[in-house]
């Protein structure tokens, strides 16, 4: 018969699953908008879709995207989302 899980266990196998997302992502909200783009240029077409085009700008050498993303009313997890899969892509 085989062993019940318990909620401990459970626990464990989702904060590793969560674990390995976090260790996975390149791109972080607390990131300029310039450095992600001088260091991933695949990324631009992504801010491009989402509505960004302020990547180009001054501000965006201060500007994080959890920053523009809320200025701009835009999806903060559905952007890094996209900007991850586009840096990933080699």
């Amino acid at each position: 018969m085989p062993a019940k899980k318990t909620k401990k266990t459970a626990k464990k196998k989702t904060a590793k699953k969560t674990a390995k997302k976090v260790v996975a992502q390149k791109v972080s909200k607390n990131m300029t908008l310039s450095e992600v783009v001088s260091k991933y240029p695949a990324t631009i077409d992504v801010f491009l879709s989402h509505g960004m085009g302020c990547f180009g700008c001054g501000v965006a050498q201060f500007e994080t995207i959890a920053q523009g993303a809320q200025a701009h009313g835009i999806n903060l997890k559905r952007l890094l989302e996209d900007l991850n899969k586009a840096v990933s892509k080699k």
